[in-house]
């Protein structure tokens, strides 16, 4: 049974069987209390339906309050009364509605509803009304306000909190009628100035008997209390408990400037979210795709923004491909603030995935450059071309440094049917998310209490939280109503994102994280290189599972599990090591560099300057490439090393790393020798029979040969005295192999 909307003349019918003479009294029976509960009735004032009274209205339906709403579809008129007095339209309002309602022993609960939610029931509320033994009880602040002046006119408490608070009173429904019967006040002027008069006015306040809440029993006004209020976790249950005074109040009211906080705590109360159950509200109100044929889904506008060097571009347009939605239901918006090689005429015309996108989606490229401010313009022209579209459903706004892993994420979010929500995404072994839970007092981060708990997925839901980035899907209907303004990523001191979500909070929109499912990460752009032509090389430090996933052959996972290393030789060992792109981009980026050596005996790049067996190579360090290469070999040779070679082990120290070019007419072969290396690794960079024709390697003691090396592949044997061994001759084409010689 939900929260019921009726006008207070309809309310009657549900007095039948009470006592009045019960009413006025201190009387403590549950059969009192569950009588006095038929008589509440819970008034609100809401000229729109927003975020907030919906989490209100939730509340209410959680403890099956009765609710009025007052002023529905009216203007509001109010002022903004977080920053200046206002609220007069409330008194107003509820005085017109008070001379309809004719049940002298009717209760009123009259209280905010944007940024209060319910904690209790309407038993425990009324015990504790009754206990107050007054027949008006207002909120109670720490704080006086909006005139200082009357400061001395409050009456003092022996304990609590001294100034009235106008965001939520409770009392019998003649004095509340007398107590705003005074009221002539426009609807700009301050509720909480004139209820305050009402309350230092000692004649006024005994006649209608008015008292304050001192102790926060009924209501928590959480400004100016934040450090006296934490949540309080019962077996399934969440309270707000004042530690000050040790209530658990009935109330929680967000006023003034506490709105986060309140976001923060509706996260949990009622029963929002708790230990036991998990999320109890995360699969209300969803909007389900999956009866929809496919011309039916939302059209999605996807933008994407390039803002700075960011490596794997390839790989997002590639994942880009694989979302499960329609394509024909797409349209794409990129952005490109960087230059060089990220323009978007290299990434349309020589990526094969980029083609595939022009041929699929409504592409339309922005291509500037770096140009200063112009992400401001950008940012907000995706928007714009969603909120002019009027078929546009949703914009889904993405940075390309966001790793999508989940393939149905644009249906997850969609069906969540949320104004604005991002999925939880992550950087690998960090804290760093895409959202916060907190705001510090000048609008930066702030890390909630219950950070760490979500982005470690202890606590999975759907969280309102005050700041989103990377990636978020929007409703369509909020950009062409609440966020219209051109200015919503604007600001004299904030970034776009930080400006966007200040913007959004002001407006009183809810924005929302969810770690209900894995959908991916967001890599690092520290220290990207821009300087090489395969420049996503270089970060297996910095993005070490997107370096994997891009450069490792997918197979070699198997190889610790028994299943794919070969031994064509004796003590040679032959396993997948290189995906065909690290062979691509490692030849490509040596022959971009050019600088072959000679293949003569005299070498300057190494310790002696000479070469016994010398080859047409590049090293590793002359590409600064040696310490990524050193990285390499202990995070994937040494764990097989030390497999297939028992009681070996190995922090893999290399004297030499390089590639080695086999050419007809250059050098076809390399004469039998031992390497200078505990272990020698020989990675097959090409393919024989497709790039070259001959080739392998012959073990001379065992008269054992490889002589179709498979691309990406590895050779590992020993390196001194057992196996002595020779290139074979290239007869054709130009067989590249990539050498470590290793020591322990």
């Amino acid at each position: 049974m939900g929260p019921h909307f009726v006008r207070g003349d309809a309310f009657a019918h549900m007095l039948n069987g009470c006592t009045p003479t019960l009413l006025g009294g201190a009387v403590q029976d549950n059969r009192v209390i569950s009588c006095l509960a038929e008589k509440l009735l819970v008034v609100t004032v809401a000229t729109k339906e927003t975020d907030g009274f919906r989490r209100f209205m939730r509340s209410a339906k959680h403890f099956n309050y009765t609710v009025e709403v007052l002023g529905a579809g009216e203007e509001w008129k109010g002022g903004d009364y977080m920053s200046a007095p206002g609220g007069g339209q409330k008194v107003r309002l509820l005085k017109a509605a008070l001379e309809q309602m004719k049940t002298e022993d009717l209760i009123i609960l009259f209280i905010d509803s944007y940024d209060v939610v319910f904690a209790s029931g309407p038993k425990e509320l009324l015990k504790k009304f009754q206990q107050a033994k007054h027949k008006v009880v207002f909120s109670s602040e720490s704080l006086i306000w909006p005139d200082r002046h009357l400061e001395d006119k409050h009456p003092y408490v022996k304990e609590g909190n001294r100034f009235l608070g106008s965001g939520g009173f409770i009392g019998y429904l003649p004095n509340i009628k007398k107590m705003v019967a005074d009221w002539t006040g426009e609807d700009n002027t301050s509720d909480q100035l004139f209820f305050t008069r009402t309350y230092i006015d000692s004649d006024k306040r005994k006649s209608i008997n008015i008292t304050l809440d001192t102790k926060c029993r009924l209501f928590q006004n959480l400004h100016g209390a934040l450090d006296e209020v934490v949540l309080k976790f019962e077996e399934g249950r969440v309270r707000a408990r004042n530690v000050l005074y040790d209530t658990l109040p009935v109330i929680i009211h967000g006023n003034g400037p506490t709105k986060l906080q309140i976001n923060y705590l509706g996260n949990y109360i009622p029963n929002t979210w708790t230990f036991e159950t998990g999320c109890t509200v995360c699969h209300e109100n969803l909007r389900s795709l999956s009866a929809l044929k496919e011309p039916e889904y939302p059209l999605v506008m996807i933008g994407i923004f390039i803002q700075q060097p960011t490596p794997f571009v390839t790989v997002f347009f590639e994942r880009l491909l694989t979302l499960k939605y329609p394509k024909n239901r797409l349209n794409l918006f990129i952005y490109n603030q960087v230059n060089k090689c990220y323009r978007m005429k290299r990434i349309t015309s020589t990526h094969s995935c980029a083609k595939y996108i022009l041929l699929k989606f409504n592409l339309m490229v922005f291509d500037i450059g770096v140009h200063g401010g112009i992400v401001v313009v950008t940012t907000y022209a995706s928007n714009d071309m969603c909120r002019n579209n009027e078929d546009c459903d949703y914009l889904f706004s993405l940075d390309i440094e966001v790793v999508i892993k989940n393939e149905d994420i644009l249906k997850i979010l969609i069906e969540y049917n949320l104004p604005i929500v991002a999925p939880m995404i992550t950087r690998i072994g960090r804290l760093w998310s895409n959202f916060w839970g907190a705001l510090s007092a000048d609008g930066y981060y702030a890390r909630s209490e219950d950070y760490v708990d979500i982005v470690q997925e202890r606590r999975v839901g759907v969280w309102n939280v005050p700041y989103v980035s990377n990636v978020y899907l929007v409703k369509a209907s909020l950009l062409r109503s609440e966020l219209q303004e051109f200015d919503l990523f604007t600001s004299k001191i904030l970034d776009p994102d930080m400006a966007f979500c200040h913007n959004v909070r002001r407006k009183g929109i809810f924005m929302y994280v969810t770690n209900q499912h894995t959908f991916g990460r967001i890599l690092s752009t520290e220290n990207y290189q821009t300087t090489h032509l395969h420049n996503d090389l270089w970060q297996i430090f910095e993005n070490p599972v997107d370096w994997q996933e891009r450069y490792i052959h997918e197979n070699y996972t198997l190889i610790m599990k028994n299943k794919l290393i070969e031994t064509p030789c004796p003590d040679v060992y032959w396993f997948p090591l290189f995906s065909d792109v690290a062979c691509n981009h490692i030849v490509e980026e040596m022959e971009n560099f050019g600088e072959w050596s000679g293949g003569a005996n005299t070498d300057k790049r190494i310790q002696g300057g000479y070469e016994n067996v010398p080859t047409i190579d590049i090293h590793m360090n002359q590409i600064n490439y040696e310490k990524e290469w050193q990285k390499f070999l202990v995070e994937y040779v040494a764990p097989i090393t030390e497999k297939m070679y028992p009681g070996y082990y190995t922090k893999c120290s290399t004297p030499l790393n390089f590639v080695v070019k086999y050419k007809p007419d250059e050098q076809p072969l390399l004469v039998p020798h031992h390497d200078a290396s505990t272990f020698t690794i020989n990675i097959a960079l090409n393919r024989k029979d497709v790039d070259y024709q001959g080739g392998g390697c012959r073990f001379l003691r065992y008269n054992c040969s490889i002589q179709a090396p498979r691309k990406g592949w590895a050779l590992m044997h020993p390196g001194r005295l057992t196996h002595y061994h020779e290139g074979l001759p290239t007869t054709a084409g130009v067989r590249y192999i990539a050498v470590s010689f290793v020591d322990p």
